[in-house]
């Protein structure tokens, strides 16, 4: 057995991820864990975790892999600082790198740790993400992010067990660093709230785009510059300068009143980004020739971009694994250390994402009982949850091991029904406590999805948009965007039982194969991972019934909109 701990710690999304002979067998987000979104802290709870999963300790991890190389990012970006005439800039990198150090050998002593140690950079473990997850015996592989290692984009061609770099475009040209600075401009919090200037742009129109297409220009090596004199990001300022200002006016003060500049600006931006995305992706695959093409960073979690590039770019297949952002590249630097530094050969494909713990029935019935509540033991949850849902009602879905990444993939959701177009408002605004134009996610049985969606691409990750027929929308209308689009996300059998069965038995009391699934977490936190916040969530908001493996509670005698 040869065992490999990957670790991200050094940003925000720390993770942990242990390969066993090539097979990840657990990983967790340290978020779940500590309860602070997006957290900075290193990941021991999360290290703990994959250890006890697998049964072993870490006298039996054979190597520890960190998604970074300390200095390299001071290395690549002192010339461009002091070119730049930002010395602030280059002063915090040598404190972010000094810090990386002192942590790596805080680690050691911690967790009394002597052996080997790898080191790899984060588009490399981006790009060792997506690929050595996909099916691919070669791909295409393209990473975009706001940064690391002092790069914000990478491309490269991997073939069997080998990825090797094509090109690079450096900080401060950053597509996400750009959409980043916009979402700040909206009023929304930068490198967390991205997903809701995306949501908000079907609400826009094209009127701003002409203009903001000044921000990035498209090379004709494939590759791109941004116009910094748009911004402040590059010289450790607010994210966009004052010329950026002047020209469109103040930034929008979060929570207040969404105008029509604020969503003729994210539309504008989400197209932007769509364009020089669609670029870099076919620019790879004219230098490449490669048929498939495989996703990966914090960008790659835009599914309508997303979509526009499996649509446009000339690639038979693309591959997005579902924790494409910074916590994935504790799996990425653990498979790269498996198949790149110690050369073996490929036998695992991601065909699931359930990778986080799971909670047993008596856990639940006893987190039930100390809230007080009155819990039942049910024998068949997907049976009763459908039947609540088909009936209007709202309940919290926490079933077997947690999915990794941001979205629900039915391991830990909110499902309603998704027919009522009243049913978006209720959940937004009821239970989940967010904006009002955020859309949920239809959940289909993947061999129902071509009826419910036009020129339909498997989407199990939930990780693509895609239009919803014109004869299905009223069917469907809480999952149906603005703009006749839905997020949607392909169930199968094989990937989970139990929420394909739940998405089965809705179809058999409605017709309707398709649920509406969110996340189960409330506004500003992480999903939840015990079943105590499970409990905890379910009491604070409009959710109707709760079903925590084979743990079952209700509020009774309570119509749909009353209140906890």
């Amino acid at each position: 057995m040869t065992a490999i701990l990957g670790i991200n710690c050094f940003s925000h999304d720390t993770a942990a991820c242990l390969v066993i002979d090539g097979l990840p067998v657990a990983m967790g987000e340290e978020e779940r864990f500590n309860r602070d979104r997006h957290t900075r802290k290193f990941p021991d709870l999360s290290i703990q975790y994959c250890l006890d999963q697998a049964g072993i300790s870490l006298d039996d991890v054979d190597a520890v892999t960190f998604a970074h190389q300390p200095w390299k990012d001071f290395q690549l970006g002192a010339t461009d600082a002091i070119v730049r005439g930002a010395p602030k800039r280059l002063a915090a990198q040598v404190f972010v790198d000094a810090r990386l150090v002192y942590r790596e050998s805080a680690f050691r002593k911690r967790w009394r740790w002597s052996g080997p140690i790898y080191h790899v950079g984060h588009h490399l473990a981006h790009a060792a993400s997506a690929y050595f997850a996909s099916p691919f015996e070669s791909a295409a592989v393209l990473t975009l992010d706001r940064g690391g290692d002092f790069l914000s984009t990478t491309l490269s061609y991997a073939e069997g067990a080998r990825i090797r770099p094509i090109a690079k475009v450096r900080n401060p040209h950053s597509l996400g660093e750009v959409y980043s600075a916009l979402t700040w401009y909206l009023g929304f919090l930068p490198n967390a709230d991205e997903g809701k200037v995306m949501g908000l742009a079907p609400y826009g129109t094209s009127r701003h785009v002409d203009s903001l297409r000044g921000l990035i220009r498209l090379k004709q090596d494939g590759l791109f510059r941004v116009n910094l004199s748009w911004f402040g990001y590059q010289r450790e300022g607010q994210p966009l300068s004052r010329r950026f200002v002047d020209r469109w006016g103040a930034p929008r003060e979060p929570e207040s009143e969404i105008h029509d500049l604020h969503k003729d600006l994210a539309y504008a931006v989400q197209v932007v980004t769509e364009e020089a995305a669609l670029h870099l992706a076919r620019g790879l695959q004219k230098t490449t020739g490669a048929k498939n093409l495989c996703l990966s960073g914090g960008v790659a979690l835009n599914s309508v971009m997303n979509t526009r590039i499996a649509r446009e770019a000339g690639y038979d297949n693309v591959f997005i694994q579902p924790a494409a952002a910074d916590c994935g590249n504790s799996l990425g630097a653990a498979l790269f250390a498996w198949h790149q530094i110690l050369g073996n050969e490929r036998s695992w494909v991601m065909t699931h994402p359930y990778l986080g713990p799971a909670f047993t029935t008596a856990e639940g019935l006893r987190a039930m009982k100390a809230a007080g509540l009155e819990p039942v033991e049910i024998d068949d949850p997907a049976a009763r949850g459908a039947a609540l849902v088909a009936g209007g009602k709202v309940i919290g879905w926490f079933q077997g091991r947690a999915e990794i990444g941001p979205r629900a993939l039915g391991a830990r959701s909110i499902i309603a029904d998704p027919r009522p177009a009243a049913m978006r408002d209720r959940v937004n605004d009821q239970v989940k406590r967010r904006e009002w134009f955020r859309p949920f996610a239809p959940s289909v049985l993947e061999d129902k999805a071509a009826d419910y969606f036009d020129d339909y691409i498997p989407n199990p990750f939930m990780l693509m948009v895609e239009e919803v027929r014109q004869e299905r929308r009223n069917e469907i209308a809480a999952v149906t965007h603005v703009d006749g689009t839905g997020r949607l996300q392909t169930v199968t059998r094989e990937s989970n039982a139990a929420f394909h069965r739940l998405i089965e038995q809705m179809g058999q009391l409605t017709g309707v194969p398709v649920v509406l699934n969110t996340s189960f977490n409330l506004r500003g936190e992480p999903i939840v991972n015990r079943p105590e916040e499970a409990v905890a969530d379910f009491l604070k908001s409009d959710m109707d019934a709760l079903f925590i493996e084979g743990a079952m509670v209700e509020k009774l005698n309570r119509g749909p909109g009353t209140g906890p």
